[in-house]
């Protein structure tokens, strides 16, 4: 069961479950702060005018940079678990 729940996933990425955790709570967090700054400038236009495209381009800019997996270089389809 440790297995499956921790492990499992980060190894199918070629990551340890520490290696993992960073990456994934930095991407976490990365999108709580933009969103923020988007529901801020929901409400105030004049603030935050390009934190939520920055944020958008920099997780996007990393993770293309990212080593790919064996599947996607396979082929194998996205999946959308997260």
């Amino acid at each position: 069961m440790i297995e499956r729940l921790f492990l499992a996933h980060p190894r199918s990425v070629g990551e340890s479950y520490f290696q993992h955790l960073r990456v994934a709570g930095r991407v976490g967090v990365m999108l709580i702060g933009g969103g923020i700054a988007c529901l801020i400038h929901a409400i105030f236009p004049q603030l935050h005018v390009r934190t939520g495209s920055r944020t958008i381009f920099r997780l996007n800019a990393e993770l293309k940079g990212r080593q790919p997996t064996e599947a996607e270089l396979n082929g194998a389809a996205l999946t959308w678990d997260i």
